[in-house]
């Protein structure tokens, strides 16, 4: 598999992304849960670069979050617009995300923040950069000195019992860390991790389009990746632990426990 001449594919599939979002507003939003939305951008995002794909790489499934498709094998992953909520209330924090699946792994991903004016990519074997420049996780080495980020809390008829865990870590981590953010995007929380602005990020979730990208650029960075019980990071994993490799034991001992793991 060439993922060097993917990535390029992947990149100019979300070049194409990007005049979608650059060129429209939010428009009509579709409720898909309690407090869950999708605008007209997301599916016009999505049926864009679907088209794009499909023709660039026909060989290749596309599973979108608004529209779904490939569930396994070699597959594209793309969430068009990773905050949505962020996006509708005009607050700059999200990011169209397309990720790359071979053999059970994320082997490549773009994630391009339009508001913020920065791209990341990487493939597998050959580097993260953010616009073209080479990014490394951080360095840090001391829990106390880390700046975290938690996903979402989840919202729905289930929540108490989904945000036992979630609550729990973070009460967990509060007196063990500097600080905690809760940015309500994935994939930037990912990538701000891959760079060093953030030294670790914990979510007890792990849909494949709002990670798989982020994932693959975390790797590539240097940034240990891992499920929340500790083990390798897939697809199907039950949630998303990326952390700087100086801090990643005691992290994960932490999330653990909140887990009762």
């Amino acid at each position: 598999m060439d993922i060097a001449g993917l990535l390029k594919v992947a990149e100019a599939a979300v070049d194409r992304a990007r005049v979608v979002t650059d060129s429209r507003r939010p428009g009509a939003l579709t409720f898909k849960g309690d407090r869950d939305m999708a605008s007209e951008v997301d599916f016009a995002v999505e049926r864009e670069v679907r088209a794009f794909l499909e023709r660039e790489t026909p060989e290749i499934g596309v599973l979108g979050e608004e529209e779904g498709g490939a569930t396994d094998g070699v597959r594209w992953v793309l969430d068009p617009i990773d905050g949505t909520v962020n996006f509708v209330h005009g607050a700059p924090l999200w990011g169209i995300s397309l990720g790359l699946i071979a053999e059970g792994r994320a082997v490549a991903g773009v994630i391009d923040q339009p508001a913020l004016g920065t791209r990341y990519a990487a493939a597998e074997g050959q580097g993260a950069t953010c616009n073209g420049t080479a990014i490394r996780g951080s360095d840090c080495t001391d829990l106390i000195d880390a700046l975290v980020a938690a996903g979402d809390y989840t919202v729905g008829p289930d929540a108490d019992a989904l945000n036992v865990e979630r609550l729990e870590v973070v009460r967990l981590l509060i007196p063990r860390v500097q600080r905690i953010r809760q940015i309500g995007t994935a994939a930037t929380a990912l990538t701000w991790v891959a760079a060093g602005h953030f030294d670790a990020m914990v979510m007890f979730s792990n849909k494949p389009w709002d990670t798989m990208a982020g994932v693959a650029i975390a790797r590539e960075a240097g940034v240990r990746v891992l499920d929340v019980d500790g083990s390798e990071h897939t697809p199907e994993s039950r949630g998303t632990v990326a952390v700087a490799a100086g801090i990643a034991d005691p992290f994960l001992e932490l999330v653990r426990e909140a887990t009762g793991g």
